[in-house]
């Protein structure tokens, strides 16, 4: 098996308890199959979403940079350093689709700055799925962001929703 080109690959994730290798196309489990550096928010799930695409992969040679609310700015610029060295790198989510209303949009805006190049792959998308679903047109929508976990600041994010749309 060869190596993926040095390049950021946007790996998408499950989004609920689907088998992923019946969700996820070939190229992505190949991309996850050929790649040893990774940028994710919780370094625990994306280790157990790597051996559900990829079971043989060695889980002692994979190389973690985690992006979350904790990381430190500072640490960021050194995130692409593998790819900068001619490594393929992979960035996912814990909200299926990296970048959308995710942390790793930083990361995608860094790749650009820096002339990597950025190669999205195709896979479940929460806000996709949710129009989908909805039996609204898609031809026009806007995507306001996700509400927050806490309680009181979703209610009160749903009521500033409602007051802008209704």
């Amino acid at each position: 098996m060869t190596k993926s080109a040095a390049a950021l690959y946007l790996i998408p994730t499950g989004l609920g308890n689907d088998d992923l290798i019946n969700v996820l196309s070939p190229q992505v489990i190949e991309h996850v199959n050929k790649i040893t550096h990774f940028i994710a928010e919780n370094e625990k799930t994306a280790r157990r979403f790597i051996k559900q695409v990829a079971p043989n992969k060695s889980q002692a040679k994979l190389n973690f940079k985690v992006l979350n609310k904790f990381t430190d700015p500072l640490d960021i610029p050194y995130f692409l350093e593998a790819c900068l060295s001619g490594e393929p790198m992979g960035l996912m989510s814990e909200a299926g689709c990296p970048g959308v209303a995710d942390p790793g949009a930083q990361i995608v805006k860094l790749a650009h700055q820096k002339n990597i190049q950025v190669i999205p792959l195709v896979g479940p998308s929460s806000i996709l799925l949710a129009m989908m679903a909805s039996g609204l047109n898609g031809q026009n929508f806007a995507f306001n962001g996700y509400l927050p976990i806490d309680k009181g600041e979703k209610k009160s994010g749903d009521k500033a929703l409602r007051k802008t749309f209704f």
